[in-house]
């Protein structure tokens, strides 16, 4: 079996996260995760809040408080919800934690001592009204590539190609709409050119293993056509301070450029907290590991390009050679795994024009699972999706509530009212052989379609073979045998059906932990077969790298959990015997009343000029 790395999107900390989120990188990491320790693989899956640039200094400016203030504040809440929802981290952690800075330093210095940072003159963009760096992403234009009005500062998402924002037509903020003042400054530089043919040659290598998603893998070889040295320095005095320029304080790293390397210091972070230093190296210098990374598409270009580059120079394996540092040779990602967008009823998601769901809300009216059941059966896998609240009603009244929740519910009732306990089988009739043959070989091809992150077909798959299982009770009628001559015809059909229902709960558990636990105690477990995160609240482990902003945090809160106590992936035969009480609906019905209610809701937190997306 293999070490597999679940790298997960960092969310940023300036506010809370929605539900179009989650859709990209929480939920499909978190049951690609559970699936592979299931699967007998080594996971650790990883990830934490990104709290440095320019987005958290506006936030906070408009709140009236300190960037670490709002910092503070918004990494718990989502540290939270992410806990709510019952995403497995092995350690969610944050960016501006001490061992972060470390790590973080530690790639620069060897980065730029190989000779891929290069330093030169730029033209920075500032806002007139306070003086500060904008970054890339809060400029936009037309772009002078293919003419779409409203591209990026580092990108145009229309025609894919990188931009800066001098490249930019009539360049304006998206803060405040200001034309921005570019003045000429010293930054490092990521030297992308001297690391072309190596991202090249790997990015070869994994068009040829043929797994990548085709989308992903086109658009990061398109990138490659236009490559270029790229600003990894701002002018800002909220960051990561850069070595060797600690004379300038009001220089800090890029937000991107340290975010990334969140993967690999949160792996070192947690293999620290665990009590083996150096246990995170079988992740990262074992070149049989494998590493997945999770996010929406807009991140695409940071995954498949900047963070590849940001290895490649510290491994000293560009143009210009090199050695790589003391956290020795590391893995360049197996997988590129980008969702789509997820829409909310035909419009993009907009905090700022009221067009949201936060998941703390959404959570605080609906079951976890149901969220999460939506997310993967109707979610941005491989295209853009809606979300409506009509659908989200259909499905979860038409496949959680009638189609699992009314087999766990007939299931436990027929065997708690007939036998109190799970009962001896007889001799199997083809019927019944029928069925569990199909479920138990549901077990492989479910579990192959997660593992090729097809999420969608796993999910149906398995809610398939939950049809096949109701259509079981149809065709054998247990509830008409009621004779003493039929017992034992009745111990059979719902022996079959307990192993049927344990096995398809057990199938399902990726997508739906909080359900699977109370299925597992419906039917006589301990409710344990799903473990989940919790949140603890540990020790600043550097706090002397930290600066003086910092002063006075002892710790933060992380996600962490112990996942060893989930069942291998496969039968598990039911025992015998087990007491069976009288089961309570697992999945909660939902008034067809509240898509009105939702949507007038969600008409009344938006602004009065707010007129479309």
């Amino acid at each position: 079996m293999s070490h597999i790395l679940s790298a997960v999107a960092w969310p940023y900390a300036n506010g809370p996260r929605h539900i179009g989120h989650v859709a990209g990188f929480g939920v499909p990491s978190d049951v690609f995760s559970r699936y592979m320790r299931m699967a007998g693989h080594d996971v650790l899956m990883v990830s934490g809040t990104d709290e440095h640039g320019t987005p958290i200094l506006v936030a906070a400016d408009e709140e009236g408080i300190s960037a670490r203030e709002l910092a503070d504040r918004n990494n718990r809440l989502i540290v939270e919800d992410l806990v709510a929802l019952g995403l497995s981290y092995d350690l969610f952690t944050r960016t501006t934690a001490g061992n972060h800075y470390r790590v973080v330093q530690e790639m620069f210095r060897t980065v730029r001592d190989n000779g891929y940072m290069v330093e030169q003159v730029t033209r920075s963009a500032i806002s007139p009204s306070t003086g500060r760096t904008l970054p890339d992403r809060y400029i936009e234009g037309t772009c002078p590539i293919c003419g779409t009005p409203g591209a990026r500062g580092d990108q145009c998402d229309a025609c894919g190609n990188q931009l800066d924002p001098t490249d930019l037509i009539d360049p304006h903020s998206r803060i405040n709409g200001e034309v921005p003042e570019f003045v000429e400054s010293n930054h490092w530089f990521l030297d992308l050119p001297a690391l072309a043919e190596a991202l090249g040659a790997w990015l070869d290598e994994r068009e040829a293993s043929g797994t990548w998603r085709p989308n992903v893998i086109r658009f990061s070889k398109n990138i490659l056509e236009e490559i270029r040295p790229r600003a990894m320095t701002r002018d800002i005095d909220w960051g990561i301070p850069v070595p060797g320029w600690e004379d300038q304080p009001t220089k800090r790293l890029y937000v991107w450029f340290d975010a990334v390397i969140g993967y690999l210091s949160a792996s070192i972070e947690w293999a620290r907290r665990t009590g083996d230093p150096e246990a995170w190296r079988q992740w990262w210098n074992d070149p049989q590991a494998l590493s997945y990374y999770f996010m929406g598409k807009d991140n695409i270009v940071f995954h498949s390009q900047i963070w590849p580059a940001e290895l490649l120079g510290y491994n000293g394996q560009g143009d210009k050679g090199g050695h790589s540092g003391e956290l020795g040779v590391l893995n360049l990602p197996t997988e590129v795994v980008s969702s789509e967008f997820l829409t909310m009823e035909g419009r993009k998601f907009s905090s700022s024009h009221g067009i949201v769901i936060y998941v703390r809300d959404f959570l605080a009216r609906y079951q976890a699972d149901a969220l999460r059941y939506f997310i993967s059966a109707a979610g941005p896998e491989t295209a853009d999706a809606d979300f409506t609240w009509a659908e989200f009603v259909r499905r979860t009244n038409g496949e959680l509530v009638a189609g699992w929740g009314n087999l766990v519910n007939r299931t436990a009732s027929m065997i708690h009212k007939r036998f109190g306990e799970i009962p001896e089988p007889g001799e199997l009739e083809e019927i019944d052989r029928v069925l569990l043959d199909s479920i138990e070989t549901g077990f492989t091809t479910v579990g192959e379609l997660i593992r090729h992150h097809r999420q969608k077909a796993a999910l149906a798959e398995a809610m398939r073979l939950v049809g096949e299982a109701n259509k079981y009770v149809a065709d054998t009628e247990p509830f008409k045998l009621k004779s003493e001559e039929q017992l034992p015809r009745l111990a059979t059909i719902l022996h079959t059906l307990a192993q049927a229902v344990a096995d398809l709960n057990l199938m399902l558990s990726p997508f739906l932990p909080h359900a699977a636990n109370d299925v597992d105690r419906i039917l006589g477990g301990a409710g344990e077969i799903a473990p989940m995160p919790h949140i603890e609240e540990v020790a600043e482990l550097d706090p002397e790298v930290l600066p003086a902003a910092f002063d006075g945090r002892d710790g933060y809160p992380i996600i962490t959990g112990d996942y060893t106590g989930a069942p291998t992936w496969g039968r598990h035969e039911v025992v015998v015997g087990t007491p069976i009480a009288k089961p309570s609906p697992v999945f909660v019905k939902l008034d067809e009343a509240i898509v009105e209610e939702e949507l007038a809701r969600y008409a009344d937190s938006r602004p009065d000029d707010v007129t479309g997306a």
